[in-house]
């Protein structure tokens, strides 16, 4: 994202089926960057609503979307010539 968007290096975009799940979401990627070491957001929109939750680290963006207005705003798409860094998830055992 960096050179095409030139304010941030990464997007990181994930949703939830409902609102609650859209919140716990959105702590949780706060709680886990806390505990990996960094430090909270800079600014988070869209807790009221909790249809799209951004949360600004500087590096890097969170976007936590409700199902619906994930599909609806469709950044994979806007932003399809962006380079993808695969994701591996952290280990549950």
């Amino acid at each position: 994202m960096g050179e095409m968007l030139g304010i941030t290096d990464a997007f990181v975009i994930t949703s939830g089926r409902n609102a609650r799940q859209v919140r716990t979401i959105a702590d949780e990627v706060e709680l886990r960057v806390k505990a990996a070491g960094g430090s909270a957001p800079f600014q988070v929109e869209g807790l009221d609503d909790a249809r799209w939750i951004l949360m600004d680290y500087g590096d890097y963006l969170v976007h936590v979307f409700l199902d619906e207005a994930r599909a609806f705003y469709d950044l994979e798409h806007l932003w399809a010539d962006a380079p993808r860094i695969p994701w591996t998830p952290a280990s549950t055992t």
